[in-house]
């Protein structure tokens, strides 16, 4: 018994460090460096080739060496990711669901299953419902992180649905940033002649570092993309290239953020 008193402690103290280890290891497991929401806009104004140049531009950048250095510079050396599809205010699709990203196998299978999976199309365009939808990604994705972003892209102002507004704003008031792909190959017609990259600096994005990247022809999805994806992992601090713009350092004057509903309103879309 006394050999027992003497033991006993010494047995307790090493299970408690491997409980302890075993506990760091399985909560360290569920961190990554960011959960990232790409919601991608399938509505009827994107046409059947826009559509495919888009999901290419997705897939390329997750089989580019650059994306790969940015999810690897982190902390933790992972993000999860998910991939929906979005355009009336009640049709949101996952494509792909949360995924773990942490080195090139994950990143190729990623690219891989979206490249195989169909794109879908619907018709009108809520922005608000997408972004709604997306926040609502978050406490279901099974991990933590200190940095949750949404990205979303589109060629129309938020016509359908709830305003565009009061969904950004309750969404960064949560600690979410939310980053802009305005698509202005051939974007939706708005009341007052607005610009569509205007609509998103103003109305759409928001959040610490919030930023947008617009693509004016179809060649330049595929680097938008890249570049976009590459800003968002990346936790290091580096300049802003030229053609993104972030919220914080652009001044533009006010757009009305219901310009889109004013345009369905006036038939200018549909």
């Amino acid at each position: 018994m006394r050999g027992m008193r003497t033991l006993g402690p010494a047995i307790l103290a090493a299970t408690s460090a491997c409980l302890a280890t075993d506990a760091v290891a399985a909560v360290a497991g569920n961190i990554v460096d960011l959960q990232l929401v790409l919601v991608v806009d399938v509505s009827g104004s994107m046409d059947v080739n826009e559509q495919r140049v888009q999901r290419d531009g997705y897939v390329k950048a997750f089989r580019d060496p650059q994306v790969l250095k940015a999810i690897a510079s982190g902390p933790y050396g992972k993000v999860a990711v998910t991939y929906v599809e979005w355009s009336s205010a009640f049709y949101q699709l996952i494509v792909l669901p949360w995924r773990i990203i942490g080195d090139e196998e994950d990143s190729l299978a990623f690219a891989t299953d979206l490249e195989q999976a169909p794109i879908s199309r619907e018709g009108r365009t809520s922005i608000s419902g997408a972004l709604l939808y997306a926040a609502g990604a978050f406490p279901i994705s099974g991990v933590d992180s200190e940095r949750r972003t949404i990205d979303v892209s589109g060629d129309g102002a938020n016509n359908d649905g709830g305003p565009v507004t009061s969904a950004r704003d309750q969404i960064v008031g949560q600690g979410i940033t939310i980053n802009g792909l305005p698509i202005l190959i051939n974007p939706s017609p708005m009341v007052g002649g607005i610009e569509l990259s205007d609509y998103y600096h103003d109305c759409v994005i928001g959040g610490p570092g919030a930023f947008i990247v617009s693509v004016t022809d179809q060649s330049q999805f595929e680097t938008a993309i890249r570049r976009k994806l590459i800003l968002e992992i990346a936790t290091n601090a580096t300049p802003m290239p030229s053609g993104i713009e972030p919220v914080q350092l652009r001044l533009t004057p006010g757009v009305d953020c219901l310009a889109g509903e004013k345009s369905r309103a006036a038939g200018l879309t549909p």
